[in-house]
């Protein structure tokens, strides 16, 4: 997998100076195209398409800086439609407009070159399992909320000290098993899950069978399939934000899946006198196809 990865790294490379076609770099990792832009935002950090701008906007600096092509020319080879988008994209990643940089002879911003390799720290396991699960409901109540991947997010915090007891109550009561009681989910992300971008944040449960809902709680129809279900415990946030780290770059590199389209539900459990959580990750998989 990491090898497929850095094949399509150097395709991107490649093709700087012109169109970068995503299904093109799925085909080369030999993965699908949600899959690939899930794993590379979650191993690189930030989106796909902001490494390619921030590359473009590197090796474009170096042109700037070089004079032998004019500043249109290098706008227009880099994909810019003209002179004044490519001055604005310009400095807001080098701190100053491509004109002045080459007059004065400025210091820019480098975004380095990417590759992707495994680390394997025998100190160390993951626990995980294979579910596969028939359709169900989430129930529940749900807020739309920006997407943060360090610390509490206070717009949760925020949403879920409104429902009262009283409607937590009453979801709860909904639950079924497998996973059990009171659950975070994640959906409907932005394609790129960029910080800062927004997603559907629900605090619900998995509901059993037989459950009548209220009208007033929201509901999501999950349709069959496979989950890889993770665990681990420590403190709160950072085990969890780990552990989605370690799913990144040590756990699907190593198995036979992929990231599929789906919710994202976690179930966490605070351990008393510790101040540590006990957390289970579900996520949306499927078998990977391989060439």
């Amino acid at each position: 997998m990491i090898e497929h990865l850095n094949r399509a790294m150097d395709h991107i490379e490649r093709h700087l100076d012109g169109e970068i076609d995503v299904a093109e770099l799925a085909r080369i990792a030999m993965t699908s195209e949600y899959h690939f832009r899930r794993l590379f935002s979650m191993l690189a950090g930030m989106p796909l398409s902001e490494y390619v701008r921030r590359r473009r906007l590197t090796v474009a600096g170096a042109e700037v800086l070089d004079g032998e092509r004019t500043l249109l020319d290098i706008a227009v080879r880099y994909g810019y439609t003209s002179g004044e988008a490519f001055a604005r994209a310009f400095r807001a990643m080098h701190g100053v407009g491509p004109g002045e940089a080459r007059r004065d002879g400025a210091v820019l911003t480098s975004q380095p070159r990417m590759s992707f390799r495994l680390v394997v720290e025998g100190n160390s396991s993951m626990e995980y399992r294979i579910v596969e699960k028939p359709d169900f409901r989430i129930v529940g109540k749900k807020a739309r909320v920006t997407l943060v991947y360090l610390g509490i997010n206070p717009e949760i915090a925020e949403f879920i000290k409104g429902l009262g007891t009283e409607t937590v109550e009453r979801i709860t009561a909904l639950a079924g098993t497998d996973p059990a009681g009171i659950v975070s989910v994640s959906d409907d992300f932005s394609p790129n899950r960029e910080e800062g971008s927004e997603l559907d944040y629900w605090h619900a449960v998995v509901a059993r069978e037989d459950a009548v809902v209220p009208a007033d709680l929201d509901v999501l129809d999950v349709p069959a399939g496979t989950w890889a279900v993770f665990t681990n415990a420590g403190p709160f946030p950072e085990a969890l934000q780990k552990m989605w780290g370690d799913v990144a770059s040590q756990w699907f590199p190593s198995n036979p899946y992929e990231a599929r389209p789906g919710p994202e539900i976690l179930r966490t459990r605070f351990v008393p006198e510790t101040g540590d959580t006990e957390a289970e990750l579900w996520i949306p998989v499927a078998r990977a196809a391989r060439g």
